[in-house]
């Protein structure tokens, strides 16, 4: 019997482990499956641009795993056994279904977070999906199809918060756009990158309202801890994120906030047939410190999980990846940006890159990312991949919806 290998979610951990393991195990000794939501990779780090307009590749998982022998179930996870070593899932057409597995990979990332603030699930935007980055985009749309000053409110100054606004801004210029800080705006960065991001915000026309707090989001306005009320017409709530309760649920060691507890390989302390990777972990990296949820640490985390299991699957000895956080790379439109790298205790370096060049790099990243993405198997060629992964089979049939093997319908 083939050893089963379940993949839960096919984000940038998810997808590149599922594509790993696919072209270091041998076909003939085990089955992967992934199981995702959307039918569609989601560029979760170009949605801001998503939502200000601009047209952003969202690529077929069947023609990404095509030839690789992975099995594609397009459904929605709603329940972890691991004491069972099931998964139970939700279809798009309502059925329901429980897939078995020997091991499993759980990577279903991350959600925006409201923190318990009213109003934010009824009357806010967010950038979290790509159906939700769509909604805010279709918002804007109308907006600018309106009488001018209509206003834009961003209440959140980390990294999505600043994207988002500046993108916003730079896109739609016949929009007021305010971006709302908790505290000193770009606080963790260096004072020169403090500076070159106040800049861009004063270039691009941005109101940054500092040490604001949100207590309450309206249809039409935002209520602040100081008593202020803000007028908005579309409200993007960016601060912060948050896992999805299916691991805690299905009685993972998790953290408070519901992250997978791991060892170095990414293996979970309370269930050893379980590994995870991406935002749904707390892994602590080299410098001794938990890795941040971020695509960097996707790509970490999903590979050290992929050498492990690799490892351990075939009796090899297992690999130490590399666990690092070096640094942000901030978007501030299409043509400016910050590249700020961080010391071994997680503090900004005084020097920075800025303008242009910080712009291309993290242009490159994101490229880097789908293209490692689409070609799981690190760019061998279909003709040939459906050779390696399944002898014998045809292209059509490596990628199909799971119908009896380890399946039952509700």
């Amino acid at each position: 019997m083939k050893h089963r290998i379940i993949v839960l979610g096919a984000g940038y951990a998810g997808a590149y482990v599922a594509g790993t393991l696919a072209r270091r195990l041998s076909p003939a000794d085990t089955e992967i499956t992934v199981v995702n939501a959307e039918p569609a990779f989601v560029q979760r780090l170009w949605l801001h641009q998503l939502a200000a307009g601009q047209e952003i590749e969202a690529p077929q998982l069947a023609d990404v795993f095509v030839g690789t022998g992975i099995r594609l179930r397009l459904a929605r996870v709603t329940a972890v056994d691991p004491e069972r070593q099931v998964v139970a899932v939700a279809d798009a057409d309502g059925g329901s279904g429980e897939l078995g597995y020997d091991t499993l990979l759980y990577a279903l990332g991350s959600h925006g977070a409201d923190h318990g603030v009213p109003g934010v699930a009824e009357h806010a935007f967010d950038v979290t999906g790509r159906p939700s980055a769509l909604r805010l985009r279709e918002r804007l749309d109308s907006l600018g199809r309106r009488d001018g000053g209509r206003r834009v409110l961003v209440v959140g100054d980390g990294l999505t918060g600043i994207e988002t606004a500046t993108e916003i801004a730079e896109s739609r210029p016949g929009l007021s756009v305010t971006l709302l800080a908790r505290g000193e705006l770009g606080a963790p960065l260096s004072a020169g990158a403090r500076s070159h991001l106040r800049q861009a915000c004063d270039r691009l026309g941005i109101t940054v309202l500092e040490h604001t707090e949100v207590e309450a989001v309206e249809a039409a306005r935002v209520l602040c801890a100081d008593g202020t009320a803000l007028a908005s017409d579309a409200t993007v709530w960016t601060a912060g994120f948050a896992v999805s309760p299916i691991a805690a649920a299905g009685g993972l060691e998790v953290t408070e906030n519901g992250r997978i507890v791991v060892d170095r390989t990414m293996r979970s302390l309370s269930h050893p047939n379980v590994y995870a990777a991406g935002d749904s972990v707390y892994a602590i990296g080299d410098n001794g410190r938990p890795l941040p949820m971020s695509c960097a640490s996707a790509g970490y985390t999903g590979m050290q999980a992929a050498a492990a299991i690799v490892g351990r699957l075939t009796g090899r000895k297992i690999a130490n990846t590399r666990l690092e956080y070096l640094g942000n790379h901030i978007s501030l439109g299409r043509r400016d940006g910050i590249l700020q790298l961080v010391d071994d205790e997680a503090q900004a370096k005084p020097k920075y890159v800025g303008g242009r060049k910080a712009a291309r790099i993290k242009a490159g990243i994101l490229k880097m990312s789908l293209w490692a993405t689409s070609h799981p198997t690190f760019g061998l060629p279909k003709r040939k991949r459906h050779l390696a992964a399944a002898p014998g089979l045809s292209v059509e049939k490596t990628v199909r919806p799971l119908e009896s093997e380890g399946v039952t319908h509700g």
